[in-house]
Parts: C-alpha cells; structure tokens; sequence
C-alpha cells in the first residue's frame, strides 16, 4: 500500500472522449479515464474518486478549476463532476468575468491549450508486476485547464464550427490509424 500526505500529484491529461467548450465558456470531457497508463506509469481503477467526491458533496463542497494547477488561478466552476464507466466526467463554466477565464476561453478556442489535468492526493495505490502504479483511492482537489497533458496520445476537440469539427474528426481517424499501423 503507498500513502502520502504530502503536496498534491498532478496527472495531465487530454481527455480521449474530447474536451468540449460550448457558448465559449462551458467546458465539459474527461479528465481521467479508468484503466489507461498514463506516462508516469500509473493507471487509475474504476472508482477510486467515489469515496473523494461523496465526502465533498457531503460538506457542500466541490471540486476546484484551476488554471495550470494554480491555487491563486482558479477561472471557473465545476458544475458536475462524477465516475461513469469510463473515467472521470466533468462539466463547469469558464468565468469569463475574470481575467483568466476570458484568457482561457480564447485559449481553449484557438486550440493553444487542451488538456485537463487533475490535482489529487493518493490515498490508496499499490503496484503491480509491470512497475505501474494502480491508482485505488484518490482525494480529488482540483481539476486544471493545462497546455501540456499527461496522456499525449488522446485529442481535445473545441467546439467552434461544424466544417472545423469535421476536420477534427477526419485528423482523428488518420491518427487513428497511423497509431494502428505504427503497432504492427
């Protein structure tokens, strides 16, 4: 069993299912995904925020947006945040009333940045015979807004117009299979 109480970890992150920015303020993806080893070798189980995010909305709390992990940065709310069967979920609103907010909204838009990544303390983990580090119990902080994130090989997609969507899913499918023939 690892426990530490220490500083926060971070693990960036480009969601696979695509970050999506509507109305440019909301902001909805995954900013984990269960099962995927992320570069620093750790894979987090299906749910290890449960306990993290019902003990937050027990005291009426919820979890930060952050801009690149700044606690003095927060640009906006989390609305919803929950596990599903893939990872997990978020969904806020960028506040464009702040300075920040209205930078990362123009960010976000012009595709400079595009990743999320989520600030945590490790509450459960062991390892496995692979050396990777299976994520069990995680207390859930924050989740940033990030330029670089931990999982390179998932996209973000901004929503803007319909003719750039589908460039963008045209540019994930040759990636797609680029990846496919890269494996063989």
């Amino acid at each position: 069993m690892i426990g530490d109480y220490g500083a926060p970890e971070r693990k960036y992150h480009r969601p696979e299912a695509g970050l999506t920015v509507t109305e440019g303020r909301v902001v909805a993806g995954y900013a984990s995904l269960f099962g995927v080893k992320d570069q620093g070798g750790d894979v987090v189980a299906p749910g290890a925020y449960a306990a993290s995010l019902a003990k937050l909305g027990g005291k009426g709390e919820r979890v930060r947006m952050l801009w690149q992990h700044d606690p003095a940065q927060p640009i906006g709310v989390w609305d919803e945040v929950r596990e599903d069967g893939r990872g997990l979920w978020v969904k806020g609103r960028l506040l464009t009333e702040v300075e920040k907010g209205r930078e990362a909204a123009a960010l976000l838009a012009a595709g400079a940045i595009d990743g999320l990544s989520i600030g945590y303390r490790t509450v459960r983990a062991e390892r496995d015979g692979k050396g990777r580090r299976l994520l069990q119990e995680l207390e859930l902080w924050e989740v940033s807004l990030v330029t670089f994130p931990m999982l390179p090989e998932a996209r973000v997609a901004a929503k803007s117009d319909p003719a750039s969507d589908a460039f963008r899913a045209l540019a994930a499918v040759f990636e797609d299979a680029r990846r496919s023939l890269a494996g063989r």
